[in-house]
């Protein structure tokens, strides 16, 4: 194979990989007229459309998934090998894909993004923020965080924080026109801050135990989303009431006194986050330094996992 053939194909696969010539360009380090170039030229010399494009998105054609099925995991083997010789030599490089809950995103991998580029320079991290529940494998990432009960199966899971309590919080200037609801039954009463499930488009049904009664409320209100910083920014600003994950941010702002906890009796907690990946088989030193870097621990062999 001509190197200028291996370069084309490897193209290929970062448009493919990361659904943008944008995106791969940058990732290649081309222009992405440059990139654009080199695909046409790819796909002349094989005489077959592979990627189909449109001014929002890019997608494989049918022979472009037929050929990315047949060549990718040839490149993820040779990313491997390189991989493996890096670590021999103490060195740690390459792009490491990662698909993440918005919680973990803010609270756990962007205060230490800086001490894990300061440490590892010649890694590139590729960090998708994603609240449903997407495949990981079919995504062609390395590794997911997600709450520990909505983990895929078969999966290797590294455990990142204890469990997370959910909190019903609402403005004070809010609890003093309206109320403070007694039990979940009076949510019917209020206006509450609804959040949109990105898999099937519906809202979340809020859910409440106390003392093993459980119950599941339907709630309406003025504001529908699927992104925390807007709920939250929604209870402050007295729109109604919001139930969130107590770590993402909410703590603070019950300190302050600029939100205040309704229904604590009833509040559930959900298993933590976990970081997950696909295989024991093959776990490439780069994920590990990651890894080690979210649990504020070395080295990455005294880990301990556990297999959902």
């Amino acid at each position: 194979m001509r190197g200028s053939d291996f370069a084309e194909l490897k193209a290929f696969v970062a448009v493919v990989e990361r659904q943008s010539f944008a995106r791969a360009a940058e990732h290649l380090g081309l222009s992405p007229s440059a990139l654009s170039q080199t695909i046409r030229q790819l796909e002349g010399r094989i005489g077959a459309r592979l990627l189909n494009r449109t001014t929002r998105s890019v997608a494989p054609s049918a022979s472009g998934e037929q050929l990315y099925m047949r060549i990718a995991p040839l490149f993820r083997e040779i990313s491997n090998a390189v991989a493996d010789v890096s670590e021999a030599t103490g060195q740690v490089s390459g792009t490491l894909r990662i698909n993440t809950l918005g919680i973990a995103a803010r609270t756990i991998i962007a205060p230490r993004l800086a001490r894990f580029h300061q440490v590892h320079p010649d890694v590139i991290l590729d960090i998708v923020v994603d609240d449903s529940l997407t495949d990981i494998v079919a995504g062609r990432f390395d590794a997911g965080i997600r709450v520990g009960g909505k983990l895929e199966k078969d999966m290797v899971a590294v455990r990142l924080t204890p469990d997370l309590n959910m909190v019903a919080v609402a403005s004070p200037d809010y609890l003093r026109r309206f109320g403070t609801p007694k039990s979940p039954a009076e949510l019917h009463q209020h206006q509450c801050i609804n959040w949109r499930l990105q898999m099937d488009g519906r809202n979340h049904r809020w859910e409440f135990n106390n003392q093993g009664q459980r119950l599941e409320v339907a709630v309406e209100g003025p504001v529908v989303t699927n992104n925390a910083d807007i709920g939250i920014a929604a209870a402050l600003s007295g729109l109604g009431i919001a139930y969130h994950f107590e770590r993402d941010g909410v703590s603070e702002l019950l300190a302050l006194g600029r939100l205040i906890q309704v229904l604590p009796d009833w509040s559930i907690s959900r298993p933590g986050l976990y970081l997950y990946y696909p295989s024991r088989q093959h776990r490439p030193a780069l994920l590990g330094a990651f890894i080690d870097c979210l649990l504020d621990r070395k080295p990455f062999d005294q880990l301990q996992t556990l297999a959902i």
